[in-house]
């Protein structure tokens, strides 16, 4: 059984700044890929970034250069570094890990809402 914990959401003005955080936690032997999606209510869940067990990054277009992905292998955690925040960007994120020999597991989510 896997568990992820995502934290760090919350209410912020535009232009400020949140860090998401996903902890891993079970029976895990080997993380391959990490991720954050989000889903804005309405519209489907679309890939936000995500980081390979080599640390190769890759971000949606609407994010590059204000988010940036990062993780911690020793403690199977990843992050995500919310900066220059728009209304746009309100939604639920999403953590996803990929572990090896076991599949992909989402967290809950965590919601960002970006309003003044």
């Amino acid at each position: 059984q896997v568990q992820l914990v995502e934290s760090g959401g919350g209410l912020v003005q535009p232009g400020g700044s949140l860090r998401l955080s996903c902890a891993a936690s079970g029976s895990i032997f080997s993380i391959k890929n990490m991720g954050w999606y989000r889903q804005a209510p309405g519209k489907q869940r679309d890939m936000v970034a995500t980081i390979t067990s080599g640390g190769s990054t890759n971000y949606a277009d609407s994010v590059k250069g204000r988010f940036t992905i990062s993780r911690d292998n020793a403690k199977n955690t990843v992050y995500l570094q919310m900066n220059s925040l728009k209304p746009e960007d309100t939604a639920v994120y999403y953590c996803n890990v990929g572990i090896a020999g076991i599949g992909n597991y989402w967290g809950k989510g965590t919601l960002v809402t970006v309003s003044s």
